[in-house]
């Protein structure tokens, strides 16, 4: 029997109130979300001081997304592993590792990215 015909068919509307849910699970229970919030503001705070331009504004907001992207996609993968084996086992810790791994490449090209458009502009205002 093909799973996909046995699950009910949700609505356009029922699928957007999943993925809500989906999304405010990931910023409730996983400790680094304050912490990117924090930075989301920071950076929209740092980015109308300096006057950045549009196509900066658009670079930030794909960079801000992948952090935010990655966060999510770890926190369903940690699910998804814990789901299938609540034992500790090498290679279940060791795709949570895989995981994290993306998110913190993720962080990391974003410091990156907002070095390459906050620092000439500070240089210049000093």
């Amino acid at each position: 029997m093909n799973a996909e015909r046995s699950r009910p068919r949700l609505s356009m509307r029922q699928r957007f109130c999943c993925a809500i849910r989906g999304a405010g699970y990931a910023v409730r229970t996983q400790k680094n979300f304050p912490i990117y919030l924090a930075a989301i503001v920071l950076t929209t705070l740092f980015g109308f001081w300096l006057e950045i331009s549009a196509a900066e504004w658009a670079i930030l907001a794909l960079t801000i997304g992948a952090v935010l992207i990655t966060e999510t996609i770890n926190t369903a993968i940690e699910t998804a592993v814990d789901l299938a084996h609540p034992d500790e086992h090498p290679l279940a810790g060791r795709a949570k590792d895989i995981a994290a791994g993306a998110v913190l490449l993720s962080v990391l090209t974003s410091v990156i990215v907002g070095a390459i458009i906050f620092l000439p502009p500070l240089w210049n205002r000093w």
